[in-house]
């Protein structure tokens, strides 16, 4: 830390009754009343330096002996006034980050100035700021620091945009040719003094990011106006920027849990109930800060670390700007995301009666929907005719700037495949609310395009998990539900569960059993042999029947009890009671307009090699029906 002595004479100021004097062979003729401090000193070495004291002393009578002046509006504290007055009487006095801006603005106040005489003590002061202060790292943020105290006299005299200039142009410089002084995140020691001495110094930094903890000391106030300086520069990567940023988040913004809760926030609630009120005002504001400085680029910031702010902001009722922006850059990376890092918990003081917010992920949804581009189509082939042409330079950049393209189309695919899995796994979560309505399910499952999901299997289990959270949704709504499930796209093991799930609609069972029985007899070879009304049924539903069915998905992340058991499909006497009850329960005509005599006409048509799912049906049926009759 740098720092400067002025003067020469020992100290000689002492306290006396609650009064500051300083001995000298002269008595006292000046008094002067500083917040609450009252100094004995002489009139000839103040007013010879002080303008103000000068004019203050001439509205007094002469005839006076000892003149008291008030100094009410004084804006530093009494430290910077008995510094000014040391100076005044050449005593030494030490200066540094830590106090130059008190003493810079009770010399301001007491107009030291040249005009008084020269060498007076503002001059020495910006000489120091500016060839010290100013030259070393953590001189210039320490004395940032200390123009919180005096917010006003620091903008009018230039300190605080000085500071940020300075910081801002050595972040922009490299770390080799910076003079970092001191740093929090360095424990080491760079004391120099302007009048000549020098300490040890520490090795230089090597790290691209290394003044983030630096500037993480600073104010929100601060803050923002150093990370605005340092995105002025344009030279910073947008990466770094958001380490920055992620940094300062984790120092001062509270800790949201899962449910939506903090340590510090659940500590404050037992407090005073306007502590608590300020303190959440405080991270409000630091949260909608750190939102407006997020680049703007794409993965500059974790899709973790932008919805870990859009938890804090929910909790912390941030406004609705602040939480749309942070859904927009969600949505242009929402591949990245986690189902953790989706299950933002609802606004506690919002009567919304869901655990989670499935309506700000709902919106990210549809801002991720927005960045979609449509599969690009070929460049256009010019006729050539029968003769051959030199491909022109123009024409090879333009296939270059094609395979380009494709490559990004291919990576956007990639990406709606990773959010479809990761929005069916979410589904599998906030479905055990018993809260959630079921048009917020459905829209959630239809938000992303059909050909984003290979497979509907964990789709289905997040369907089969809802309905077990909702017992009482009547058949018309698990119609409505089930009617987002493609049972063209199940395995074979999401089928067996199907088929005996009695919480699916008749409907749903009667495809399954179809589909997974067409598919089963076109891989045993008997193409040929199906009857044309099935390969018409087929063909209406668009099955390709060369294609096996896909592979079951992993989910590990689901707890045991949800899990599929098929154990029941051994015994076809449950499979044939699940079908039958199912039979006894939906007798009108399904939402299709196809009755159950045809459905059933239909099924009985399929062929019985190879022997799957409905060969036992029906053969367990069968036998069943003939021993009934016999009895």
């Amino acid at each position: 830390m740098k720092f400067m002595k002025l003067g020469s004479r020992p100290d000689t100021f002492y306290t006396s009754e609650a009064v500051r004097s300083v001995s000298s062979e002269v008595s006292s003729d000046l008094i002067i009343q500083v917040k609450g401090s009252r100094y004995l000193l002489h009139k000839f070495p103040l007013l010879s330096k002080c303008l103000r004291l000068q004019r203050l002393c001439s509205e007094y009578a002469e005839s006076s002996q000892h003149q008291i002046i008030q100094l009410h509006d004084f804006p530093s504290g009494v430290e910077a006034f008995e510094l000014c007055a040391k100076f005044c009487y050449g005593i030494t006095i030490t200066l540094s980050a830590h106090n130059i801006v008190a003493a810079r603005c009770a010399a301001e106040y007491l107009q030291m100035t040249e005009d008084v005489e020269k060498g007076n003590l503002i001059y020495k002061l910006e000489v120091f700021f500016n060839s010290c202060i100013l030259h070393g790292w953590r001189d210039s943020i320490a004395t940032l620091q200390s123009t919180k105290a005096f917010p006003l006299w620091s903008e009018d005299l230039g300190i605080t945009g000085r500071c940020i200039d300075a910081i801002a142009s050595k972040v922009l410089t490299h770390p080799s040719k910076v003079s970092l002084s001191h740093s929090y995140s360095r424990r080491g020691r760079d004391d120099m003094s302007c009048n000549g001495a020098e300490s040890l110094r520490h090795g230089k930094p090597g790290n691209k990011g290394w003044w983030a903890e630096d500037i993480a000391e600073l104010g929100i106030d601060l803050f923002w106006r150093t990370m605005i300086g340092i995105k002025s520069g344009g030279r910073i990567p947008s990466n770094l920027i958001g380490d920055a940023l992620k940094i300062y988040a984790a120092k001062w913004l509270p800790n949201i849990s899962k449910n939506g809760y903090s340590k510090q926030a659940a500590s404050t609630s037992d407090s005073d109930s306007d502590c608590g009120n300020d303190l959440t005002s405080k991270h409000r504001l630091i949260l909608e800060t750190i939102v407006s400085l997020v680049p703007v680029e794409k993965g500059a910031t974790s899709s973790s670390f932008l919805l870990k702010l859009l938890k804090a902001a929910n909790i912390l009722n941030a406004s609705s700007s602040s939480k749309m922006e942070l859904a927009k850059r969600v949505g242009l990376q929402l591949e990245e995301a986690t189902v953790g890092d989706l299950l933002i918990p609802s606004v506690p003081h919002e009567a919304k009666g869901t655990r989670y917010d499935v309506d700000i992920v709902m919106t990210i949804l549809e801002q991720f929907k927005l960045q979609g581009q449509s599969p690009p189509t070929s460049p256009p082939r010019s006729k050539l005719g029968n003769f051959q042409r030199r491909r022109s330079r123009s024409a090879e950049n333009i296939d270059f700037e094609f395979q380009e393209s494709r490559r990004s189309s291919s990576a956007s695919h990639s990406s709606k495949l990773k959010v479809a899995k990761l929005v069916d796994v979410y589904l599998q979560e906030v479905g055990r609310d018993v809260n959630l309505p079921l048009a917020k399910f459905i829209a959630i499952a239809e938000a992303l395009p059909e050909f984003a999901r290979h497979d509907h299997d964990d789709l289905y289990r997040a369907i089969d998990i809802y309905l077990k959270a909702h017992p009482d949704l009547n058949k018309s709504e698990r119609k409505r539900l089930c009617r987002i499930l493609d049972c063209k796209k199940l395995s074979m093991e999401a089928c067996m569960h199907a088929a005996q799930n009695e919480l699916l609609p008749l409907r749903v069972v009667v495809q399954v059993l179809f589909f997974e029985q067409a598919r089963a007899a076109m891989a045993g070879g008997k193409v040929t042999d199906l009857p044309s009304n099935i390969r018409a049924l087929l063909a209406s539903h668009d099955i390709d029947p060369t294609r096996p069915p896909p592979p079951l998905s992993a989910s590990s992340i689901i707890p045991a009890d949800d899990q599929w058991s098929v154990s029941g499909l051994k015994s076809p006497k449950s499979k044939m009671s699940t079908l039958r009850m199912k039979l006894e329960e939906d007798d009108d005509l399904d939402d299709n307009g196809i009755g159950r005599s045809s459905r059933l006409k239909a099924l009985c048509l399929l062929p019985t090699r190879p022997k799957r799912m409905l060969s036992k049906l029906w053969s367990n049926n069968r036998s069943s029906t003939t021993a009934s009759e016999k009895n």
